[in-house]
């Protein structure tokens, strides 16, 4: 989703990427269990809307320009603050596939192809683990279940694209999104 909003102009922050950041500067390189140390340890020390709170400044220089996709949004702390700070604005939209669709496809994505690790391949083991971990320990379940829309990401990446688009047609009519 984020890649096609990009190619329609948003802005883009990735709320992953100062974990992937952070574990290439302590560890020299980066896995599933090197990520949960550093994801965990930020939100011990800084609170569970860390994330937010961090990329506020790409928030809002995104939104200067125009719309900004947020990219890996976990905690309902982080959901609660980007609602304190842009209200209605914000669009919580969650991405759904089943867990046989998303265990099948995290191991044949190709992760020489992606030197900003986007696409990082995973075993059904280590896929399993993280989901366990993001819903235990990082309180992902509030942001999933309460999110303002739904996409099903059960199929072809056309019909992602078109399911995407009838979210941008909800958004405009609903919340008044300019695209």
């Amino acid at each position: 989703m984020a890649d096609y909003l990009k190619e329609k102009g948003f802005a883009f922050v990735r709320f992953g990427q100062i974990t992937l950041d952070l574990a290439k500067q302590r560890f020299g390189t980066v896995n599933q269990e090197k990520e949960r140390i550093i994801r965990e340890e930020i939100r011990k020390e800084q609170g569970m809307a860390a994330y937010a709170i961090m990329n506020m400044p790409k928030f809002t220089a995104g939104m200067e320009q125009g719309n900004v996709i947020g990219d890996g949004l976990i905690s309902w702390d982080e959901a609660v603050y980007l609602r304190e700070q842009f209200g209605q604005k914000l669009i919580m939209v969650c991405i759904v596939a089943g867990t046989s669709w998303r265990y099948s496809r995290l191991p044949n994505r190709h992760a020489e192809k992606d030197a900003k690790m986007r696409f990082r391949a995973h075993t059904v083991e280590e896929a399993k683990a993280r989901d366990m971990a993001q819903l235990q320990n990082i309180n992902q379940g509030p942001s999933i279940a309460l999110a303002d829309y739904y996409i099903t990401n059960q199929g072809t990446i056309g019909e992602l694209h078109e399911n995407i688009e009838r979210f941008l047609e909800w958004a405009q009519k609903q919340r008044g999104l300019q695209l």
